[in-house]
């Protein structure tokens, strides 16, 4: 009997601050909305190839003078429309120029393109849907009406009417794409002013006297610039085409800089008798599009609240 009470004496259940709460409590606090979308993104494999290939290119065209044997512009026309070999691994152009060194200097005029004017587009369509979705029914009708208007307009079309009018050149493309894309900003940056302006943290900054540059800059543009992150991303990929079509078209970067659509453009004549000297440009073009539209795909996945588990 003495042996059946020991063993029928109750354990007291450990406290929920002992060694199993210490292990749950920290954990729970431990996730944050920026944790929850970083292990999402890191679950996601497209994404994490996207973000390879972006990275991979961004060296590429940082390193380009180290790696590259020749220099972009350097001519030897008598090595003029030569096959890839091991001292031209991406073969030569109509003018004797190694293909190799003129795509890796041209993702960095590429890159630079498509950062600088979706920054610049990205700063001017927040500002302005900033004013249209907290502004009042005047700022909103005066600035949605002249978004709409530039969206009337193919961006192809607007960013060349725009080179055109100031002249070819990168700083006019960087603009002119700059100028293309701000009714895109501006439109999301509205929506997400108009869906937070009347939540509960900004009624209540509201009632306790915070100015309306607090209630915007300190309040609703953190919140509300989730999309507008991913549509940036997304962006820049949009913008290296763009660059590529105004420089295929002769309004971008002028020769003998090397850019690769330029490049497209140099090579066109001769498609059928040196095929390596389109084809690398071109591959180039299509490897970083795809590297920044795989990866702005998984960090929209990885942003979006409905797709907490």
């Amino acid at each position: 009997m003495a042996v059946r009470e020991q063993l029928a004496v109750p354990i007291p259940a450990a406290p929920l601050t002992g060694a199993v709460g210490s292990l749950v409590a920290p954990d729970r606090k431990a996730r944050t909305p920026l944790g929850d979308a970083l292990r999402r993104l890191r679950r996601d494999k497209a994404a994490l190839v996207g973000l390879a290939i972006v990275a991979l290119m961004a060296l590429l065209a940082i390193t380009a003078p180290l790696i590259a044997r020749h220099g972009p512009i350097e001519q030897e026309l008598i090595q003029r429309l030569k096959p890839p070999t091991l001292n031209h691994p991406f073969g030569t152009d109509n003018l004797g120029r190694d293909v190799f060194s003129r795509v890796l200097h041209g993702g960095r005029i590429s890159l630079r393109v498509g950062f600088v004017s979706v920054t610049m587009g990205l700063v001017i369509g927040s500002f302005l849907g900033l004013l249209a979705g907290y502004g009042g029914r005047v700022a909103d009708t005066f600035i949605s009406r002249a978004m709409e208007i530039v969206l009337a307009f193919p961006s192809t079309l607007l960013a060349i009417a725009i080179v055109a009018a100031r002249g070819p050149g990168i700083d006019n493309t960087m603009l002119a794409i700059g100028v293309v894309s701000v009714p895109v900003y501006a439109r999301l940056m509205r929506s997400s002013v108009i869906a937070l302006r009347e939540r509960e943290f900004v009624v209540a900054a509201r009632c306790v006297g915070a100015s309306n540059n607090r209630i915007l800059f300190g309040h609703i543009l953190p919140n509300g610039m989730t999309p507008l992150i991913v549509q940036a991303t997304l962006g820049i990929a949009t913008a290296i085409i763009e660059s590529a079509a105004l420089g295929f078209l002769g309004l971008g970067a002028q020769p003998p800089t090397a850019e690769w659509g330029l490049m497209l453009t140099d090579a066109r004549n001769f498609l059928l008798n040196a095929p390596w000297a389109m084809i690398f440009p071109g591959a180039a073009i299509m490897v970083t599009v795809l590297g920044f539209n795989l990866f702005g795909d998984g960090l929209r996945d990885a942003l979006d609240p409905q797709m907490k588990q």
